[in-house]
């Protein structure tokens, strides 16, 4: 890209430039192209503004302008896109940038940064400075492409959260046919497991391999309570399906309607094991799902583990939940930054957002040195989030105290965010 001397050259604008010579050697339909580019938009990091100033620009540019060899050059003046979009100044600029800084538009600009243009008898352009959409043009099937993937990513999580609710609901079935039928079993145990994994089904936008996790951990309990249900009721296929000389309470169960079960959202929680299911007889029948360890330490020693196991992967931030429990941060991070992609990003818009809230820069370094980037930049949007909400007077301070938690091994910064969410769903 050519340094006028007036607009300073950033990798983003040279990166636009590069791609606007490649959509000067394609022709591609103007429909196809605005089609292309908003399915992608919110995915790409386009805001509705972003998208509406390129309908604007798009608006002025005529079938002929994305033929091989032209290229859609829009020469609009400021004041003129300001009365067609009711932007001010300011925001014009702010997403015009952004449009080019993600590659979608580029400036081609004249020697004194005024945008001017003209076209011939037939209605090419000739000669024109100001906003060029030959970008659009050479990232077409890219953009197709990236839009195929995303519908098969969406057609995939339809399917695997119908599989968690299909696992979910047999899980539940089955533990509440075994409490009301004071069926021997760890029963009390595997409700607790149930109700750790309620508190990580799959909320709006989360990734295919998220849900394939918790579906996992869905499957991994039910395969749990049906071997605990099989042993118990001494069946050898599901109760429901097949009539089994069974004890007394299994036979109730099968003359349920197991969809009377299922559409029932409440699970039978116990404080206490009922008298016939917690007596000695209970370790012995558990014994089998853990062989060669003494009957009294089964379910402690397997279920417990696994709600270890459980908790631990669930305690495991994603850059998703992050955003999404920190709605304010994210905007500001996405103003400044457009799409982040990682947490690599996201460090570098935290350090960006930091002033702003007062933090200093020796609270951010010892911060980045006590937690490590990713958990810091994680702190930095909880205390920015709660200083914008007004539950945080002193962010700096703030964020000092919860070095000092870590260092003693009491920050959960987990449960804070878990936590936002579910007020959020409240």
């Amino acid at each position: 890209m050519k340094h006028t001397g007036w607009r300073k050259p950033t990798p983003g604008l040279g990166v636009a430039e590069q791609l606007a010579q490649a959509g000067e050697q394609v022709a591609v339909p103007k429909t196809r192209a605005f089609v292309a580019v908003k399915r992608v938009g919110a995915y790409i990091g386009l805001k509705a503004g972003d998208l509406m100033l390129l309908d604007t620009l798009g608006a002025f540019t005529q079938s002929q302008d994305w033929e091989e060899g032209q290229r859609p050059i829009v020469w609009a003046s400021n004041a003129y896109l300001m009365e067609q979009t009711g932007f001010s100044l300011s925001a014009l600029k702010r997403y015009a940038r952004r449009l080019s800084e993600i590659g979608v538009i580029s400036f081609q600009d004249s020697s004194n940064g005024k945008r001017w243009g003209h076209r011939d008898a037939e209605g090419r352009i000739v000669e024109a400075y100001g906003f060029d959409l030959s970008p659009l043009a050479a990232r077409v099937e890219e953009f197709e492409e990236l839009n195929a993937k995303l519908q098969a990513e969406r057609e995939l999580c339809k399917r695997l959260k119908r599989q968690i609710t299909v696992a979910r609901r047999m899980i539940r079935a089955r533990i509440e046919a075994a409490i009301s039928c004071a069926l021997r079993g760890p029963w009390t145990q595997f409700t607790r497991l149930f109700e750790e994994l309620l508190d990580r089904l799959p909320r709006p936008h989360e990734a295919s391999d998220q849900l394939a996790r918790v579906l996992g951990w869905f499957k991994e309990l039910q395969a749990r309570v049906e071997a605990a249900y099989v042993k118990a009721t001494g069946a050898t296929v599901p109760v429901e399906n097949t009539p089994q000389t069974t004890p007394q309470g299994a036979k109730k169960t099968q003359e349920m309607n197991p969809k009377e079960v299922i559409s029932d959202p409440h699970i039978l929680i116990t404080t206490q094991l009922n008298p016939v299911i917690s007596n000695s007889s209970e370790d012995e029948e558990v014994a089998a799902l853990v062989p060669n360890a003494q009957p009294e330490d089964q379910v402690d020693r397997e279920l417990e583990e696994w709600v270890a196991k459980v908790r631990k992967k669930r305690a495991a931030l994603d850059l998703p939940t992050v955003m999404q429990a920190c709605p304010e941060f994210a905007s500001w991070a996405r103003n400044l930054g457009g799409f982040l992609k990682d947490w690599g990003d996201l460090h570098r818009v935290a350090g960006q957002l930091r002033p702003m809230i007062g933090v200093s820069e020796h609270a951010w370094n010892v911060a980045q040195d006590r937690l490590g980037k990713q958990v810091a930049s994680a702190a930095l949007a909880l205390v920015f989030e709660k200083h914008c909400a007004g539950e945080v007077a002193s962010p700096g301070g703030y964020l000092r105290g919860m070095v000092e938690k870590a260092g003693a091994g009491e920050l959960h910064l987990e449960r804070s965010f878990y936590g936002r969410l579910s007020g959020q769903a409240a």
